[in-house]
């Protein structure tokens, strides 16, 4: 009975440890381009983009690839970045889903950010494996965002791309939890449909808009 109490105190000492080492470090981090910067086919979005004075900024560092060119007239998606004000009003959260992860015995790692740049290197082997069986580089424009074992899927695919075919097979990367669908369909000729997903000048989230999980 006394080990089990030690062992679950001890374990609770080092996510709060680790928990506050993430804080600090996520509050106090520069303002800097991604660990990755771009992918094997794209690069990444700017760091800081003002909108109506607010800049916009990829506080907590997530990788973000653009991984695909087609759709010339794709609007580009916000993807990790935020406004500071959102970034201090999610800060609480995300360390709590960050570490929730390893509470439930789901993680190997403690925290389920530390997973997202290896992610985001493993998915990009995985597109490029992918090129022969499904051509997503000649029928997308799209956009990566790796969060918590989670790869949020933005931007434009052509009619009768095999969106869910691709989908699925981005959520068999290693490690991924959960592929969140943001795509919308653009038509050639036809007006651009509502977007799914917030973009630099429209960075809140659409109504109707799933929110991670």
């Amino acid at each position: 009975m006394c080990r089990a109490i030690f062992t679950l105190c001890s374990r609770t000492a080092t996510i709060l440890t680790a928990s506050l080492a993430l804080s600090a470090a996520a509050l106090a981090a520069p303002a800097a381009p991604n660990a990755l910067s771009g992918g094997a086919h794209g690069s990444s979005g700017a760091a800081t983009r003002p909108v109506a004075g607010a800049p916009l900024q990829n506080f907590g560092h997530d990788p973000f690839l653009h991984i695909s060119t087609a759709i010339a007239d794709c609007p580009t998606p916000l993807g990790p970045a935020m406004r500071e004000s959102d970034w201090l009003a999610d800060a609480h959260h995300r360390i709590e889903k960050g570490n929730h992860c390893w509470l439930e015995g789901r993680c190997r790692l403690s925290n389920s950010y530390r997973y997202d740049v290896e992610i985001a290197e493993s998915a990009q082997r995985r597109l490029s494996s992918l090129a022969a069986d499904i051509p997503w580089a000649a029928q997308t424009s799209l956009w990566l965002t790796f969060q918590r074992r989670i790869i949020v899927v933005q931007g434009c695919v052509t009619p009768g791309f095999a969106l869910a075919k691709f989908l699925k097979a981005l959520g068999e990367t290693a490690d991924v939890e959960a592929v969140v669908d943001q795509v919308v369909v653009r038509r050639p000729g036809a007006p651009m449909p509502r977007l799914t997903y917030p973009t630099p000048e429209h960075p809140d989230l659409p109504v109707g808009t799933r929110a991670l999980p």
